[in-house]
């Protein structure tokens, strides 16, 4: 049986700027989704959150 663990050491951060940018990108009605999609995805691993739970919450 193998026990799939999150990776420790790696750190994503995100300026302030960028997470503006991005929000607003979540926000834009007009985007396409796959840009939303990878703007929730690297704002969520920025907050620490798993891809597990990544994917949980969006798919």
């Amino acid at each position: 049986m193998r026990v799939w663990r999150m990776r420790t050491g790696i750190f994503l951060t995100v300026s302030s700027i960028d997470r503006q940018r991005l929000g607003a990108l979540i926000r834009d009605r007009n985007a396409p989704q796959k840009h939303v999609w990878g703007a929730e995805i690297i704002l969520l691993s920025s907050d620490g959150v798993g891809t597990v739970e990544i994917m949980r919450q969006n798919w």
